[in-house]
């Protein structure tokens, strides 16, 4: 494994933790109707689980307001069955044909206790590029001890690794402050 193999390794791992934290962080309730929200709702049907969006068409209509429309109308009160069940907190209105789900405001204890839920996921994101971090300046000196490169090429290799890490916690903090903003705001 050469440097350059070592830094893509790296870049990829890091990028993968951001894009995590983004999925986990589109699924917390803000207060606005996201299509996202539903996501992690498996439907019971045709004798497996499916997620939500491979069963029905999602909008969002209205600000506060989400509208489940499913392909199969006998489907109706299984999708139904399944928003009751997840731990959103949502109640669904269904009227045959499909099911509005209007998202509540926000108390402000609640904003409160999601902010400290993204601050802890994304905290576990930093931890995540810190470990990648470690795994590559571990391969980098590896390289150097065996005589692969050299100790000039070793502090470059090692600066960069701080750089591209300096970088990602960068883009988690920006992922965090934008979450917090739009969970606080009304």
């Amino acid at each position: 494994m050469d440097l350059e193999e070592i830094h893509n390794t790296e870049k990829e791992k890091m990028e993968k933790a951001c894009e995590a934290l983004r999925r986990e962080l589109s699924m917390i309730r803000t207060g606005r109707a996201t299509t996202q929200l539903l996501d992690g709702i498996k439907v019971e049907c045709y004798n497996s689980s499916y997620p939500i969006k491979e069963i029905a068409t999602v909008g969002t209509p209205q600000p506060r307001f989400l509208v489940v429309q499913p392909w199969d109308k006998s489907l109706i009160g299984n999708i139904e069955k399944a928003i009751l069940k997840s731990d959103l907190g949502l109640t669904p209105n269904n009227d045959g044909n499909v099911i509005r789900i209007p998202i509540p405001p926000l108390t402000e204890e609640r904003r409160k206790d999601l902010v400290k839920l993204v601050k802890k996921l994304t905290e576990d994101s930093r931890i995540e590029v810190r470990n990648v971090r470690r795994e590559a300046n571990e391969k980098i000196r590896s390289l150097q001890h065996s005589g692969d490169i050299s100790e000039d090429e070793r502090d470059r290799a090692l600066k960069k690794v701080q750089e591209l890490t300096g970088d990602y916690i960068k883009k988690i903090d920006e992922i965090l402050s934008r979450k917090e903003v739009e969970i606080m705001e009304e």
